[in-house]
């Protein structure tokens, strides 16, 4: 049996409320045939897109098709990123608290970057993933070359 070289999955931005229902759905998506979930991690996720498990083994291309990408830009923009780094700082025993602070002075000042254009980073950094949306505008945000 030969394989499709090009795996098409879609993620479901209406879906996206906050990070942790971001990672409910790229489990939904790409973890659905394993036995394990993936963490709320950008670490497990970049390493999730390299293509040694789940839905996209095997395959050397993908095209992620991300439906309602605005809701998720929004769901994961300016108050979910300051929430996120917020909370690491209450783990100053596992996290870098002046780059968190860097990080947060940075966004503020509306030069950091949102955790949703990390995850746009990181998806961009897999040659192998094609990312399209339903939307008109840049997916890519303007600052990234």
């Amino acid at each position: 049996m030969i394989l499709a070289t090009t795996k098409t999955l879609t993620i479901v931005g209406k879906d996206i409320h906050d990070i942790s229902f971001f990672y409910a759905e790229i489990n939904r998506v790409f973890m659905a045939e394993e036995n394990w979930k993936l963490g709320e991690s950008l670490d497990a996720l970049d390493d999730m897109l390299r293509g040694g498990y789940g839905a996209i083994r095997g395959y050397p291309c993908v095209k992620l098709v991300w439906k309602d990408i605005g809701v998720a830009r929004s769901s994961l923009g300016l108050e979910a990123t300051r929430t996120y780094l917020r909370a690491k700082l209450e783990r100053p025993d596992l996290y870098n608290v002046d780059w968190i602070n860097d990080q947060l002075a940075a966004l503020e000042a509306g030069t950091g970057q949102t955790y949703f254009e990390i995850i746009l980073e990181i998806i961009a950094g897999h040659q192998s993933i094609e990312l399209v949306s339903d939307e008109l505008s840049p997916i890519m945000p303007a600052h990234q070359p």
